[in-house]
């Protein structure tokens, strides 16, 4: 068969019959298009979920043996085993009486480091570093305060009086609790720091790697995860990586199934041209190649518009729940031409073998 006549059929195909060609690449381009977004945001998952739970808190608890306090240095010594990335706050706990004659529990801590770690406690105003008599004091803990401007707390017969900086409300036991600088608590009430939390990035994995080094530097203390936000992340980001999987899956097979029909409709309608260029000496090879190069570039031209729609898909995406950019990834190209390679030639069998049981004789005829 002559180059120009092989050409000018595809071309004609692909020109003439538009609304066949149209369906085909909408569906290619769907595919395309979601493969791109979801590998696109899959590329950045890992980070971006580990950085939304990180708002969470901490996800280890080092505690001191019972009534003893952390040994000397452990803050720093947790910090270098955890890593440069990890977040750590160091608390004291006593149990002091209000004016009220109430007793409360009050926390000493560094509120600098804790606001980094514990970004999810709901603070108006975190009290500020050069006050030294500054209190956060939790919604229900001002239940039994009467002067919150004046506030005197007494501990083993020694007194002290704050201010409220502002009021904390986190749902938890943090409510019930008054927090002050841990340089003044631990000059009032001599206690020293008893347990550190930190925030350790990663996965379920990263967290027992820096737990070990935890124990292997500090052996004298616990160690111990919080189990609940350290499983539950390991199984969202697992279910997320599943769901993107399965979401692929699917909309790939409904594509085939769609491109499928698209195809065989276009092999029926063009029986009689496929029966004319056999007639013509064109040979089953050729007629094969025809129709499979017609599937090709219906799906080479999907993953081009696919790419461009599924990359700001991603971008709004992440932007919506994230709150950060994420930017087109070149790297998910080769995947996703390969997906819609595969559906475009998983898609054009059963018309190959509609076309190689064509009679051109039969069908010339009318038959």
């Amino acid at each position: 068969m002559p180059r120009l006549s092989f050409t000018g059929m595809l071309r004609r195909s692909l020109v003439h019959r538009r609304s066949r060609s149209l369906s085909a690449l909408v569906a290619l381009t769907v595919s395309a298009a979601i493969a791109t977004a979801l590998l696109t945001l899959y590329a950045d998952l890992n980070a971006k979920l580990h950085k939304e739970f990180r708002s969470f808190g901490a996800n280890v608890v080092i505690t001191a043996p019972a009534s003893k306090p952390l040994p000397p240095h452990a803050l720093l010594r947790v910090q270098q085993a955890a890593g440069k990335d990890a977040l750590a706050a160091e608390f004291g706990y006593a149990v002091a009486t209000t004016d009220r004659g109430t007793s409360v529990v009050v926390a000493g801590t560094d509120f600098a480091a804790v606001r980094k770690l514990d970004s999810w406690w709901q603070v108006a105003t975190w009290p500020a570093p050069e006050d030294a008599n500054a209190a956060l004091i939790g919604q229900r803990a001002a239940n039994f305060i009467s002067d919150k401007t004046n506030l005197k707390l007494t501990f083993s017969g020694h007194s002290i009086t704050v201010h409220s900086a502002g009021e904390l409300r986190t749902g938890g036991d943090e409510d019930s609790r008054i927090y002050l600088p841990l340089a003044a608590f631990t000059q009032w009430t001599g206690i020293q720091p008893s347990v550190i939390e930190v925030q350790i990035p990663g996965g379920a994995k990263a967290v027992e790697a820096a737990m070990t080094r935890l124990r292997e530097a500090l052996p004298e203390v616990q160690v111990q995860p919080v189990r609940e936000l350290v499983e539950g992340e390991s199984r969202i980001v697992d279910r997320t990586h599943a769901l993107m999987y399965g979401a692929v899956l699917l909309i790939a097979l409904t594509v085939a199934v769609s491109v499928l029909a698209t195809l065989s409709a276009s092999v029926l309608e063009r029986r009689r041209d496929f029966a004319l260029m056999k007639a013509l000496g064109g040979s089953q090879t050729q007629l094969m190649a025809l129709f499979l190069l017609e599937a090709l570039a219906l799906a080479l031209a999907g993953v081009i518009l696919g790419f461009i729609i599924g990359s700001a898909a991603a971008w709004v995406i992440s932007e919506t729940n994230f709150h950060t950019a994420t930017l087109p990834h070149l790297s998910v190209l080769p995947l996703v031409v390969l997906l819609n390679v595969i559906i475009a030639a998983m898609a054009a069998l059963f018309p190959m073998r509609v076309l190689r049981g064509l009679q051109p004789a039969a069908l010339l005829k009318g038959e």
